[in-house]
């Protein structure tokens, strides 16, 4: 009898051995998860921080070139209509020859204006960031939500007690970022 009391004690240790490392591994599991998918929200945010300024000085520089050839336009067309004499005019003719020979230019070289596919490449690519950015907290989230739960519904939080594993936050933004970026030109 003092034998079966002695087996069925050794089999409960070794059960309980098994289930801790069992729940202690899964824990860790979950842990590096969490500490993972935290680390793709920041690679994200790093892509995000690198593109924006990046993307918006390329169309800013682009832009400006535009401008000036609308601003070579219309100042030699101003020139023009302000013109007496002949020289003047003819002066203020190569002008604005030389000016919509330019602007001739870029509207057959880039019919549907650079620009424009410039500020519609900007706009994918934020929109694309700002997608992989939510999936990664959301999957941030739902990784901290198994995590949660694991270390704290029984038996699990015993052991989640015992080695120390405590709560995760879930990523929440303030709400001064909760709007879409803002990007200006």
């Amino acid at each position: 009898m003092l034998e079966w009391i002695g087996a069925i004690a050794i089999g409960l240790i070794v059960l309980l051995v098994i289930v801790a490392w069992s729940v202690y591994n899964s824990l860790v599991v979950l842990k590096n998860r969490v500490e993972n998918s935290l680390g793709q929200i920041n690679v994200q945010l790093k892509r995000r921080a690198d593109l924006i300024p990046n993307l918006v000085e390329t169309v800013k520089g682009y832009a400006k070139h535009e401008k000036s050839v609308f601003e070579n336009v219309t100042k030699a067309r101003a020139s023009m209509m302000s013109a007496q004499s002949t020289e003047d005019k003819l002066s203020a003719n190569n002008m604005l020859t030389s000016a919509l020979k330019t602007l001739f230019a870029v509207a057959e070289n880039y019919p549907k204006l650079r620009a424009n596919e410039n500020f519609v490449s900007l706009q994918a690519q934020l929109a694309e960031t700002e997608d992989k950015l939510a999936y990664a907290r959301q999957f941030y989230n739902d990784t901290v939500l198994m995590y949660n739960n694991k270390v704290q519904m029984f038996p699990s939080n015993m052991f989640a007690k015992l080695f120390g594993f405590a709560q995760k936050d879930v990523f929440n933004l303030p709400e001064a970022e909760k709007g879409a970026p803002k990007v200006s030109f």
